[in-house]
């Protein structure tokens, strides 16, 4: 049995962190699902950039719209939530016969509302609505701003996929506002056996930042960078695994057994930022450290060919939980504050994501611009 395939016996689902329209239009999408165990899609504005600029399959619709007179923020709306209603489609099945657990794909609100709450649950609400799939979920950064949009939606009934996590304190802050939503559901005479969130955890780029931080220090250390540089490549996986420890403590309270009596869902850790950046590192790195119960990794492309390739598969999440807390204590010891880290991730997380949506949104009123002035396509390549 393929490694891929494997990753069910032991809790773990794998999604795919890439969304274009050639995947859906060539059947690409359902191959994979169909034979590689797929179990879900996300996307981001930087996938949404490189989709829709590197490939002529838009270029009918976007002639359409742009005679129909949208301007450029439709054009944006319609090819994206199209691209999502196609993968949501394709993986309605994995959503039926899993019982809502997984089959989801997802779509990101502008990450210029990354500090809006009232902003992002309008949009939330709206995508949501538009889309019109029981299984898209929709992104939330966890910012501040975004832990009350996130509770909001959620008690909306609004599947929300929570992004840009970095430090167990924002997880923590999150995982909060689910189950605070959950009992708001409750207390209004709603059910809560429908509403489906995870909770994204970013891990490479810790690493990346964290690294440099590390190499810097050696550098400057006087007899100390035997131990720094023993540090690195180990922040990423340590945080991530004491994050899943208060995931599991969460699950294990009074306050969530009565929630799943009722039939509410756990808000699944979901791995995300999994590719190696790294050459020197293993190119599964941030696969195989971290297979555990009730998570989801969302790996690109590359990272599962790697994966499918030469993965080892067992359930290691809960592996080496005293050496991540050591590897914590040697970091702050060396000068390393992780709440630095993560809160300097955080920021540049919502600009990366900022800046492909502005690109994405200049390129497409380019060709926009190029139309002519009483284009009317002939046919569209919507899937």
């Amino acid at each position: 049995m393929s490694a891929l395939l494997q990753l069910q016996e032991h809790g773990q689902s794998y999604w795919l962190d890439n969304l274009t329209r050639g995947m859906l239009v060539d059947g690409g999408l359902a191959r994979r699902v169909e034979t590689e165990g797929l179990r879900g899609v996300t996307s981001n504005p930087a996938i949404f950039h490189n989709a829709i600029t590197g490939s002529a399959q838009y270029d009918a619709d976007i002639a359409r719209f742009t005679a129909a007179g949208l301007g450029v923020e439709d054009v944006y709306d319609r090819l994206t939530i199209a691209d999502v209603q196609g993968a949501c489609d394709i993986l309605r099945g994995v959503w039926q016969s899993s019982g809502g657990v997984d089959g989801y794909v997802s779509l990101e609100v502008s990450p210029h509302l990354a500090n809006d709450t009232e902003g992002t649950v309008r949009e939330a609400r709206r995508l949501h609505d538009e889309v019109a799939r029981e299984n898209v979920l929709i992104k939330i950064p966890g910012t501040p701003a975004g832990v009350p949009a996130i509770r909001q939606a959620l008690f909306e009934g609004v599947n929300v996929n929570v992004t840009l996590l970095f430090s167990i304190a924002a997880y923590e802050a999150v995982a909060d506002a689910h189950t605070e939503a959950l009992e708001q559901r409750l207390e209004a005479g709603r059910s809560v056996d429908h509403v489906a969130s995870v909770a994204s955890f970013f891990v490479s780029r810790i690493d990346g930042l964290t690294d440099r931080r590390i190499e810097a220090l050696a550098d400057q250390a006087e007899g100390d960078a035997a131990r720094c540089e023993a540090l690195l490549g180990k922040a990423a996986i340590a945080n991530a695994k004491l994050a899943y420890v208060g995931f599991q403590q969460r699950l294990a309270t009074d306050r969530w057994a009565r929630l799943a009596r009722l039939g509410a869902r756990p808000q699944r850790m979901l791995w995300a930022s999994t590719s190696t950046k790294n050459p020197a590192y293993s190119d599964v790195m941030y696969v195989e450290p971290l297979i555990g119960d009730l998570t989801v990794n969302t790996l690109p492309e590359k990272t599962i060919d790697a994966f499918r390739d030469h993965g080892r598969v067992a359930g290691t999440l809960t592996e080496g939980v005293d050496e991540a807390r050591r590897t914590m204590v040697e970091l702050a010891a060396v000068g390393i504050e992780l709440d630095e880290v993560t809160d300097q991730l955080l920021a540049e997380g919502v600009e990366k994501f900022a800046v492909p949506f502005d690109q994405l949104l200049a390129s497409l009123a380019e060709r926009m611009a190029r139309q002519p002035a009483a284009a009317v396509a002939s046919g569209s390549a919507t899937p």
